[in-house]
């Protein structure tokens, strides 16, 4: 799959702690109209609208480092991917 077509995902959940509603953090990559690549972070508590925020980057490089980097900042704060979809980047 060429980098053109190619979207990413990566789901993450917090560890429940003291049975209070689970946190997560879904990162998705996808081009736009624009020949420009789009990366929407939603985070929130399990169950409920979370927060929304895009950034819009010019080349798929850029923005998969992006998506990787807050990817690993996640997981240094306690959470744990759930779901990949992708990069084989993503699994490392």
């Amino acid at each position: 799959m060429t980098p053109k077509s190619q979207s990413l995902r990566v789901y993450m959940q917090a560890s429940v702690v003291n049975g209070k509603i689970p946190k997560y953090y879904h990162l998705i990559l996808h081009q736009d109209m624009l020949s420009g690549w789009t990366l929407v972070r939603e985070w929130g508590m399990q169950g409920s609208s979370g927060r929304v925020m895009r950034n819009h980057y010019p080349d798929y490089a850029e923005a998969e480092l992006a998506l990787l980097r807050i990817r690993d900042i996640q997981i240094q704060r306690g959470y744990q991917v759930v779901f990949l979809e992708g990069s084989k980047q993503l699994m490392e």
